[in-house]
Parts: C-alpha cells; sequence; structure tokens
C-alpha cells in the first residue's frame, strides 16, 4: 500500500501499516521512528547571506562596464564621475538587497501556521507533546478547536468536522469519517477519512493515525512548491537587461574606434583616453535602473493610496501587462461567508429577504431554524458552523433573537450530528409538549416525512414530495447548499435515531457564499481591458460554475473542468487547452502551478490571486501574485507581489491600470534618456569623422549627464494616469520595448538634437575660438535635451494632454535651465565667456527640437513605439 493510498485502507490495515495499535506508541518506538523520521517540521533549503545577495546585485553586465569606467576614472584623477558612477550603483544594490530580504519570508510564515503542541496517545496514555515530536504512527487526539500539526488518517469521529480551507480553498466544514474510501485519484477536500497539517477542528472529536510529517505532509509540500517555484523576471526588465549588454559593447566599440582616431590625428594619450571614457559614462545611461526603480516607488505610494501595497517593486511595471488573471473563489471573489439565498416552504419559493415573521409558516422555519443549531452571533464575533451561522443570521435580518428563542423553547434532549447520518436533532419544550426538530440533508430527511406543515394538507402527497424533490434539484443545480428543516412531537426529551421518522416537512433553506458586491463589475472591467478572468478552485465544480455564472467569467458549463481531469493531461496537452477553460474547480496547489504556467507558456503575463496556503506556489509562480490583505494567510502574503488591503477584486483593475501608466511613463523615460544620448553620440561622431576638434571636454559630458539625465526622466515618469490605456489590449510581452519603432523614434529624435547642437557648434567655429565652439555645442545640447523632456510626456502633443498637467516637468526643467545659466554666466567648467547674440542663438537652436518634434505630433501623430 502506497502512502498516498492511506484514505483507501481500512483502519485496521492503516493501524496495521503504520505498526500501532490503540494504545499508541511506546516510548521505545518513539525514539526509533524519531532517527528514522526526523522531526515534524518544516525545513528551509540553504539561503544567501544579506552580503552574498548584496554582491549579486554587481554581476549586471551594465553595471560591470559602469564600474571599470569608474575605476579608471578614478586612476585618471577624475573623481567627480568615479563618484557619481559608485554612488548610483550602490543605491540600486541596496534596493535590490532590501527586496530580495523581504521576498524570503514564506517558509517562515508556514512554520507559524504549525500548531506549538499536540495531544497524543502513547504507553496507552494521552498526553501534550511539542508538535514536532509528532512522529509517523502516532495517535493524534483531535477536539474542537484544536490545530492540526500533521497529516494522518481517521480512525475514530464522533461529529468531527475540519476547517480545510487554508489548504483546499473550500470554506465550509468538511464532514470527517473513519470509513473505508474505495474511489481512487480524490482531490484533498473529498478525502473525508483524511486529515491535514495546517487546519483546525471546528466540531466534534476524534482520533488520528499520524501518516506523514514535516515535509512529507501536503503543507510541507506546498513549502517544497513556494521553493522551486521561481520569480520571473518583468519584461521590462529580461528588455532592459538585453538591451544593457548591446548597448554597452556598442557604445565602448565607438568609444574605442574615437580613441583610435584621435592618436592616429596625434592627439595626446592620456588626453584622448580620457575622451573615450567620458563619452562613454556620458553615453551609457547608468541612472536608467535608478530612475526606473524611482518611478516605480513613487508608483508604488500611490497605489497603496489606493488599497495596493506593492512588496515587489517590479510588480508595479508587471501589472501593466496582465493580460490574465487567476483568481481564487473563496474570499477573493466571494464573502467567504455563508449566507441564505432562498428558501422553499409552504409549497413556495421566496428569497431570503421575502419571508414575512407574522406568517405562521415563514416563522415556524425560521424558528426551528435558529432553534436545532449550535451556533452564536455576538457583537463582537461568531461562534459555530458556516452553515449553522447563516440560519441564525438569516433570523437576525427579521430581528430574531437566537438567545430570546432559546429561552423561550430550552433544549431538553439532542441527538448531535453525524456524518454518517447527515441529521442533527434537538428536542425543546414548548408549552406542554416536546417537540423535536430534526435538520440536515434532504435526501436523508425525504425517506422520513409523512407530514407537512402546508396551508393545503398536513398529510404529505406524492406530488408534493416530487416538487420538494424538484425544489431541491433546482437549488443543487444553482451551485447552492440545501438543508431541509422537520419536526415531530415527542413524549420524552430522551430520544433516539429510531425516533427520526414519520417527520413533519416544514421548508427547505438553500445557501451559498455570495459574490462580493463589487465582484461582477471588475470581471466586466478586465474583459474590456483585454484581461481574462480564470476561476481556480478548491471548490466543487457545480459551485465554482454557478458563482462564475453570476460574475461573467463563464457562460457555458463546458468552460469548466475538475482537478481529477487535469491530472490525466500532460503538460503539453494542458497548454493546448488552457485557453478553452474558464473555471478550475477542485484543484490542488500542484494544478494551480501548472495552470499558470500553461499561460505562461501561451505567452502571457499572468496574475494569480490568492489568499490562503494553498495559493503560495501559484502566486510565486505567476508574474505577480496578488495576495488579500484582510483574509489572507502569511504564507499567501509573503509570496505575492502585491497585498490588496481591502480585500477587493476590483482594485485589482484599479492597480492594472496604474500598471500601464506607470509603464507607459518608464518607456517615455527611457526613450528621453536614449534619444538625448543619442544626440550626443552623433555631435562627437560627426566631429570625429571630419576631423574637427572634439566638441566637449569631458567635464562637459559629465555635466551633461548629471543635469540632463536624472531630474527630467523623473519627472517624466511622474506624467499623470492616463486612463485611455485601458482602453487598448494588454501589450505583447514578447516585443520588445526596444522594438523598430521605438529605435527609429529614438534615432530621429537624437538626430534633431544633434543636428541644432553640430550647427550651434559650427557657429562657435567660425568665430576662430575652439573654446567658444565648444561652450556652445555644450550650452546647445544641455538645452535643448532639457526641452525635450516635454516632448517625451507622451505619444501625444502637449497641447492635448495640457501643458500644465505635470508641473514636476516644470520644475526639472527651470531648475535645470537656472543651473545651465548659472554655469556659462559664472565661466565655471571651463567655459568660454559668450556675447548676447551667441546666447541668443542657443536659446533659439534648443527650441528647434521642441518645436519640430511637437508640430509633427500635433498635425501628423507620433506612431506609437
Amino acid at each position: 500500500m502506497k502512502v498516498t493510498e492511506y484514505y483507501q485502507a481500512s483502519v485496521q490495515e492503516v493501524m496495521k501499516k503504520l505498526d500501532v495499535t490503540q494504545y499508541g506508541l511506546t516510548d521505545y518506538e518513539v525514539r526509533g521512528r524519531q532517527k528514522k523520521y526526523g522531526y515534524n517540521e518544516l525545513k528551509e533549503g540553504k539561503q544567501k547571506s544579506i552580503f552574498q545577495v548584496f554582491f549579486e546585485q554587481f554581476q549586471d553586465f551594465l553595471v560591470l562596464i559602469l564600474i571599470v569606467a569608474a575605476i579608471v576614472s578614478m586612476f585618471l584623477g577624475d573623481m567627480d564621475s568615479s563618484i557619481v558612477i559608485l554612488i548610483v550603483i550602490i543605491l540600486n544594490a541596496i534596493l535590490g538587497t532590501v527586496q530580495h530580504a523581504r521576498a524570503e519570508k514564506s517558509l517562515n510564515s508556514l512554520k507559524e501556521m504549525a500548531a506549538p503542541v499536540s495531544k497524543v496517545k502513547r504507553n496507552g496514555e494521552i498526553i501534550e507533546i511539542p508538535s514536532r515530536n509528532v512522529i509517523v504512527g502516532d495517535l493524534l487526539i483531535l477536539e474542537a478547536g484544536d490545530s492540526i500539526s500533521a497529516d494522518g488518517r481517521v480512525v475514530e469521529s464522533h461529529s468531527l468536522q475540519i476547517n480545510e480551507s487554508s489548504l483546499t480553498g473550500e470554506s465550509l466544514a468538511v464532514d470527517k469519517v473513519a470509513n473505508t474510501i474505495v474511489e481512487t485519484e480524490l482531490a484533498l477536500g473529498d478525502r473525508k477519512n483524511m486529515v491535514y497539517s495546517g487546519s483546525f477542528v471546528t466540531n466534534g472529536r476524534g482520533a488520528v493515525a499520524v501518516t506523514s510529517i514535516g515535509m512529507n505532509t501536503e503543507i510541507g509540500k506546498i513549502a517544497k512548491l513556494i521553493d522551486n517555484a521561481k520569480e520571473k523576471k518583468t519584461p521590462l526588465q529580461v528588455n532592459l537587461d538585453k538591451f544593457g549588454k548591446r548597448l554597452a559593447i556598442g557604445i565602448i566599440l565607438i568609444c574605442i574606434v574615437i580613441f583610435a582616431l584621435d592618436i592616429i590625428r596625434g592627439r595626446e594619450l592620456i588626453d584622448s583616453f580620457m575622451f573615450a571614457v567620458s563619452l562613454a559614462v556620458a553615453a551609457i545611461p547608468e541612472a536608467l535602473s535608478s530612475i526606473v526603480t524611482i518611478v516605480l516607488a513613487v508608483g508604488t505610494q500611490n497605489m497603496a493610496k489606493e488599497n495596493a501595497i506593492i512588496r515587489k517593486l517590479p510588480a508595479v511595471e508587471s501589472l501593466g501587462g496582465v493580460s490574465i488573471i487567476c483568481t481564487d473563489k473563496t474570499g477573493t471573489l466571494t464573502q467567504n461567508k455563508m449566507t441564505v439565498q432562498e428558501v422553499y416552504t409552504d409549497e413556495q419559493f421566496f428569497s431570503s429577504n421575502e419571508l414575512e415573521p407574522t406568517n405562521p409558516h415563514h416563522k415556524k422555519l425560521l424558528d426551528f431554524a435558529i432553534l436545532c443549531n449550535d451556533s452564536m452571533m455576538l457583537k463582537d464575533k461568531t461562534i459555530g458552523d458556516p452553515t449553522e451561522l447563516a440560519l441564525v443570521k438569516l433570523g437576525h435580518e427579521y430581528k430574531l433573537s437566537e438567545q430570546l428563542i432559546r429561552g423561550l423553547h430550552p433544549r431538553v434532549g439532542e441527538i448531535p450530528f453525524d456524518s454518517t447520518r447527515k441529521l442533527m436533532s434537538t428536542v425543546h419544550r414548548m408549552g406542554n409538549r416536546n417537540v423535536m426538530i430534526t435538520k440536515g440533508a434532504v435526501d436523508e430527511l425525504i425517506p422520513r416525512i409523512s407530514r407537512i406543515d402546508s396551508s393545503s394538507s398536513s398529510i404529505i402527497t406524492s406530488k408534493q414530495l416530487e416538487q420538494i424533490n424538484q425544489a431541491n434539484t433546482a437549488f443543487s443545480n444553482a451551485g447552492l447548499r440545501v438543508i431541509a428543516i422537520t419536526y415531530k412531537e415527542v413524549f420524552s426529551s430522551n430520544i433516539s435515531e429510531k425516533d427520526e421518522q414519520g417527520l413533519t416537512f416544514v421548508g427547505l433553506i438553500a445557501m451559498m457564499d455570495p459574490p462580493r458586491d463589487e465582484s461582477a463589475q471588475a470581471v466586466a472591467d478586465c474583459i474590456e481591458a483585454g484581461i481574462k478572468p480564470v476561476m481556480i478552485t478548491g471548490d466543487h465544480k457545480i459551485t465554482a460554475i454557478a458563482i462564475a455564472k453570476q460574475l461573467g467569467i463563464l457562460k457555458s458549463p463546458d468552460e469548466a473542468i475538475e482537478g481529477k481531469e487535469i491530472e490525466k493531461l500532460s503538460d503539453r496537452e494542458l497548454k493546448n487547452k488552457v485557453e478553452s477553460f474558464s473555471v478550475y474547480a477542485r484543484v490542488s496547489p500542484e494544478h494551480k502551478i501548472r495552470i499558470v504556467k500553461a499561460w505562461q507558456k501561451k505567452g502571457h503575463v499572468v496574475a494569480m490571486t490568492g489568499d490562503g496556503v494553498n495559493d503560495a506556489p501559484a502566486l510565486k509562480q505567476a508574474e505577480i501574485g496578488v495576495a488579500m490583505g484582510k483574509t489572507g494567510t502569511e504564507v499567501a502574503k509573503d509570496a505575492s507581489a502585491m497585498i490588496l488591503t481591502d480585500d477587493n477584486f476590483l482594485t485589482i483593475v484599479k492597480s492594472i491600470s496604474n500598471g500601464r501608466s506607470i509603464y507607459a511613463n518608464i518607456k517615455y523615460a527611457i526613450k528621453f534618456l536614449l534619444s538625448g544620448n543619442a544626440g550626443a553620440i552623433f555631435v562627437v561622431l560627426y566631429a570625429t569623422l571630419f576631423a574637427l576638434p572634439a566638441p566637449f571636454l569631458p567635464i562637459h559630458l559629465l555635466f551633461i549627464n548629471l543635469l540632463t539625465d536624472s531630474l527630467p526622466a523623473i519627472a517624466i515618469g511622474l506624467e499623470p494616469h492616463n486612463k485611455k490605456l485601458m482602453k487598448e489590449k494588454p501589450r505583447n510581452i514578447n516585443e520588445s520595448l526596444l522594438n523598430k519603432k521605438f529605435v527609429s523614434q529614438v534615432g530621429f529624435e537624437g538626430l534633431i538634437i544633434a543636428a541644432v547642437t553640430i550647427i550651434a557648434f559650427q557657429v562657435g567655429l567660425s568665430t576662430g575660438d575652439t573654446a567658444v565652439a565648444t561652450t556652445m555645442a555644450f550650452a546647445t545640447l544641455c538645452l535643448s535635451r532639457l526641452l525635450h523632456g516635454f516632448n517625451c510626456r507622451s505619444e501625444d502633443s502637449i497641447f492635448k494632454i495640457g501643458i500644465f498637467s505635470n508641473l514636476a516637468v516644470w520644475i526639472a526643467f527651470l531648475l535645470g535651465f537656472t543651473i545651465l545659466n548659472f554655469v556659462l554666466i559664472k565661466g565655471l567648467f571651463e567655459v568660454a565667456n559668450l556675447t548676447n547674440s551667441q546666447y541668443l542663438m542657443i536659446y533659439g537652436l534648443s527650441l528647434v527640437p521642441l518645436v519640430i518634434i511637437q508640430v509633427r505630433k500635433l498635425f501628423f501623430g507620433s506612431a506609437k513605439a
């Protein structure tokens, strides 16, 4: 017998396999098994130290090139350049290290879920031990309120009910039995004779033979999945990594060529080398990663105000590309609270809000549902089973207090709920009578009914029985959980199961975990934005279909599939069929990861939402995992990239909208940096090819790099939210940000900036003073790049989006303009004195790129990059 088949074995077979008796293990057996199985704890893989993580941040190719440039500059005496580069690199490394440390908490949270102590039977006595000392073969003794510390086979059950929602996603407590189950390939939620670590007892008591501990438990398997699930680099990260390598190699080759030509033309070796290094530093956008990080960080602050906390900065960019949202049902799309929806009584259907307490049939149904019930609703908390709480809540809607009603009709006898009988009976004193109320499964009660509480008759007819069956079927097909309420008079309060016959039918109460009010609108918004919502749940298929239909996720039942069907599909078959399904029911954590991977293989950016432990591996596997802040477990939160503080599915849609805007702003900031740098390279190439003097001094290149890169690029990244983006389809992640259109746009704008700078340089050379020429070229390049920040705010003209709608761009421009003029007037950084006409020439030429590009956008549109 395999370990995975314990649920198919009888209690005797399980006890024999585990070599344990009804008296539990002996101390001698425990010592031997402790050596064999180890401790009942979750193990962590080898973790990197903070220093390892910090130094790994320097392995990026572009960063390595810049480090070399900083070292060379230092040796050549250019300390300013070296310091700037090193500060940027170190800040990036610190940010990366902090983000990594935050992400390494999932296993710790899983550990915290484990029960600290457990009751076991050893040497014939029940004792309490630390949960880490529980061993395979131990007999766990369970009572209401206990947390379960290991996986095991139920060997004894007395109305034992267990909440497994953190593992299966199913909100209802599960009735546990000791019976053998013959079916194969059952989902965790259907293994009624097994219990699992991480769940807890809500009702009854029982005994369990431990079959798995530590990393071999179901929660241990989840820990392994979390550890093995690879966090994806975002599309932008991948694009920038590739681009960084190509750009660095290209710039180095250009600098080598320029260095060689300078040497051939007789320039001093040190001067030639310093100029080549300065050009490399100016041309390589070393601030790129920092600017992207800053824009993302500001974006996260704005999103936090809208109830979305971003744990990992790149997730903001990923949000903008989301094309699939794989969402859990329970607690995410639904309220995670059982609520009565429909009632069938007096041979009629009623919505839960249509009952009339003055009607004797309705009042009897409400009273009996409260009396045959162990749950309570207090001011600050609720006590009891979710199904029974739903019945009490129904009474509260009609201002019926359970304490008052139970006080008027005290309970004098009972037969507790039994998962085999699927019934519960209580006896209450009503005047001079003893009335037994029995509630439970419809199929169990129908054969026991002989009378009906109806306006038309008291003796039940075959037609009335058929109507009850039809009502039950209609409720069940709608995904509702149905409870029947019956009663009869009894002579004694001392009742037995034999008394549960000849009952009078009062009514059916149908309930469900209802969708959140805002979920349907959120789903509609997703679909409008070209995003496909997919429900993945551990709940039953029929319930999942009902909720999905209400929300608009699914149109046909054919779009739903169960976990056992997924089990039969290979990864390739699942990939081919994944687009056919919108609902996945009765799934395990392994299934969730396979579904996410299948969508990813189709080229989609996947967001996975959830709140339970069972969601954590898939949350980590997805490009962006979204955890619920209120109802989510710490495991789910730590495995996620984003946490919703309001547990509102609609917040995800708002976050995606913000993500799209932030991505667009990052793209514009990158375009600004690259087109400005391209302009500088084109000017240097022009001067080199035509054997002209160097258009810039090394100190000029450094100043241009410092003044015109960071502030305007950050300001562009703060461009206000563009609502138009949510009317577009998600971007294709396989298409590089740096595609042909984008590169051609960068080249075109770089050439215009270069052209006006070259004109200024030639005008300066015509004076016969090289210092004036380099100063005019330097000033024109600086100012034109500062003005170019207005061009890079959007694909549209600034006259369409609003000239003053982004004040940050104006602040960056005015600050840069002031500093530049201060340098020119004071003669700092080896600049020459200029005449008024030369100042006007610089200002006029610098405006030309702004005018040309704005006219092009205004009258001819701007091809999207």
